[in-house]
């Protein structure tokens, strides 16, 4: 059936069809937008900035470099939009250049001089005085000069090893003694914070107090220039699941690759010496259209330090989530288990609150005398989950828990395998989903003694375990405890864990069984409607060629 619809769908042609990379693009002039928007508060627009820098970054460690291998690799096939692998690349680029222009002029031309007006100004460490440059320097001694490691570059040195996402500095300096000229790195460490109050609503970068005192890391040297840089890598992991012994193992070590994989772009601000950049281009084996260069600061992934600056009169408007109506009527108030007995909870977050419920939920389970197993799929969650903390509360009462912690999810690997650690110590029964698949469900199965029987009750979400996202996010949930829905929930988590083969299920969808055949049958169930059909779809992304 899919090769049929596939089929069908090429033959509409390619103007039809929308690349999937330069789509994701898209999303990111989206966030301009509204980085743009003048009647949102100023550190709202800074926070899209931000969010936009997370996204390219991401954008070029997993789309790019899935492009560029089969670019490598002599691929020509032209995907439903008509482009070749290689052509894709170079419309990337040009937009990506367009799009990194409107943020430079967005930031230097607009957020930067309002913030400066409402008390939040950038400033450089020139513009400084005397008095404000000493307070620097004696913190630049005792926190920054004992972290910093110039890494010097030549024939005796080599080209050292540029970590993902770091912010360089890169200096030239000259021995007036010999009158040799040597280039050299130094990183900007990121355990520190890189805005540095210089008095009242004024704050300075790391990197301008870094580089003001580069005379003291090159003792006798004559300081060059100093030009920043940034290097992406390729963070699409390679790992070989069933030939692995232990995935956890597999897994930390591909991390630690990840660190230093292929690198994918360079970032420079203008000016750059031509003998530097020449260098890392070379030493880095990169192409000259994969080096961007921004007038605006690198890696505005730190303007999310920016937004949390307590300054609510430049932020939107606070609200807090409302408790679902239906946990605080009643007799069972405090009581989740006889709410969802009176019928199904449909959950709306981040409207509804994510805290009263679905954490509820698990922390009524874990002191419960009465339940007697708890179940739970871990995709992404955040560093202090209380929904962990109750998982491991649980089992040090001596309840059977199960987590099926996902550890192949994307950026989050290395914190999962933390948690995974974390809960395996406790005495959870852990385990790491299907080989070949990421478990990307949400949903908890918690088993209760109620008299003669052993009850289910279940949560079904749409978003993840993580009470910080929850509050941000625009995710549904069910709570429930009909007999379909949890008789199915009991056989998934049978063949997430163990050897059973998958089932047939009564009521819910599970991929890769039936989710597409699902969809398409109900999208032709509204076509038969004809003028009555109505289709309403929300998803992240839409890149399956039988649904579309």
């Amino acid at each position: 059936m899919f090769e049929t619809v596939t089929n069908e769908v090429t033959a509409f042609g390619p103007e039809r069809f929308s690349s999937r990379e330069l789509s994701r693009l898209e999303f990111g002039a989206r966030l301009l937008d509204l980085a743009e928007d003048v009647h949102l508060p100023v550190l709202e627009r800074c926070k899209f900035i931000a969010i936009f820098a997370d996204m390219i970054d991401e954008f070029f460690q997993v789309r790019v470099v899935s492009l560029e291998d089969k670019v490598a690799a002599g691929v020509q096939a032209p995907s439903l939009d008509g482009l070749r692998p290689r052509e894709q690349l170079a419309a990337i680029r040009e937009r990506v250049l367009a799009l990194v222009e409107r943020q430079d002029r967005v930031v230097l031309d607009v957020l930067l001089p309002t913030l400066s007006a409402n008390a939040m100004s950038i400033v450089h460490y020139r513009d400084l005085d005397d008095a404000t440059k000493v307070q620097l320097a004696q913190y630049y001694e005792e926190n920054v000069y004992p972290v910093l490691t110039p890494l010097a570059v030549d024939p005796g040195h080599p080209f050292p090893m540029i970590s993902n996402l770091s912010l360089n500095v890169a200096v030239s300096v000259r021995d007036e003694r010999t009158g040799d000229e040597r280039s050299a790195r130094v990183k900007v460490p990121s355990s520190l914070p890189r805005f540095l109050p210089v008095g009242e609503g004024r704050w300075c970068l790391l990197e301008d107090l870094i580089v003001a005192h580069l005379g003291q890391l090159f003792t006798g040297m004559t300081i060059g220039r100093a030009d920043l840089f940034r290097v992406t890598r390729n963070a699409d992991l390679t790992l070989e699941e069933d030939e692995a012994d232990d995935l956890m193992v597999a897994l930390e070590v591909e991390l630690r690759r990840r660190r230093f994989g292929e690198a994918l772009r360079v970032e420079i601000q203008r000016g750059m010496s031509t003998e530097f950049l020449d260098l890392l281009v070379d030493q880095l084996e990169l192409d000259r259209s994969n080096v961007y260069v921004t007038d605006a600061p690198l890696g505005l992934h730190d303007f999310w330090s920016l937004y949390a600056m307590d300054r609510p009169d430049l932020k939107g408007e606070g609200w807090s989530p409302l408790t679902p109506k239906r946990l605080l009527d009643g007799d069972h108030v405090g009581d989740i288990f006889a709410a969802i007995r009176d019928g199904d909870i449909l959950l709306h977050h981040p409207y509804e609150s994510f805290t009263d419920s679905v954490e509820m939920f698990i922390a009524q389970a874990a002191q419960d005398p009465k339940v007697v197993a708890i179940k739970q799929t871990l995709y992404r969650t955040s560093g202090d989950s209380p929904i962990v903390a109750s998982l491991i509360h649980a089992a040090e009462r001596g309840k059977q828990v199960v987590a099926l912690v996902e550890l192949k999810a994307r950026f989050d690997e290395a914190a999962n395998i933390e948690w995974a650690k974390a809960l395996e110590d406790a005495g959870v029964h852990v385990v790491y989903g299907i080989v070949g698949l990421k478990t990307h469900s949400k949903i908890a199965l918690v088993l209760r003694s109620e008299g003669a029987t052993t009850a289910r009750y279940v949560h079904i979400g749409t978003g993840n375990y993580n009470d910080r996202t929850a509050r941000v996010y625009e995710d549904f949930g069910l709570l429930t405890c009909d007999p379909e829905i949890t008789r199915d929930v009991g056989e998934l988590f049978n063949y997430l864990t163990g050897f059973a083969r998958i089932g047939n299920y009564a009521k819910i969808v599970v991929s890769p069984l039936s989710t597409r055949s699902k969809m398409v049958e109900l999208i032709h169930g509204q076509r038969d409607r004809g003028r009555e059909g109505r289709i309403d779809i929300k998803v992240n992304g839409l890149t399956d060629p039988a649904i579309i």
